[in-house]
């Protein structure tokens, strides 16, 4: 019997939340720049970073959110080259990311996972 394909999809409310924290430091540090500045209307920097991070967001949403990984045939592949589960070093989660890191030191990012740690579960479980 042929091995189940685990799918990995990246989740909206993972993305909105990231771009949602995204947003308020790109605020805080727009008016941080502006008050180092010496400018007067440092308030205009959190409408500036709202903007840029929202902008970002709304342009980025339809190609990040599509993106798929998958586990089949021993490999995890996604929009980069396939990666062997053997080749594996470490998987670790960074907020709702998860790091793959290969033996040779190649890192891969699966992007807004509604629950990394299951996403990182799978992953090792995969590898055994």
């Amino acid at each position: 019997m042929a091995d189940p394909v685990i799918r990995f999809v990246a989740d909206r409310q993972a993305y909105l939340r990231n771009h949602t924290w995204m947003a308020a430091i790109a605020m805080g540090g727009a008016m941080a720049v502006l008050w180092a500045l010496g400018n007067p209307y440092i308030w205009t920097g959190a409408p500036a970073g709202l903007a840029a991070i929202a902008l970002r967001g709304w342009y980025l949403a339809s190609e990040e959110l599509a993106v798929v990984w998958e586990i089949s045939g021993g490999t995890l592949s996604g929009p980069g080259p396939r990666v062997p589960l053997n080749q594996i070093e470490m998987v670790r989660t960074m907020g709702s990311y998860v790091q793959v890191i290969t033996k040779g030191g190649d890192k891969h990012l699966i992007k807004y996972q509604a629950d990394p740690a299951a996403t990182k579960a799978a992953i090792e479980r995969a590898m055994t």
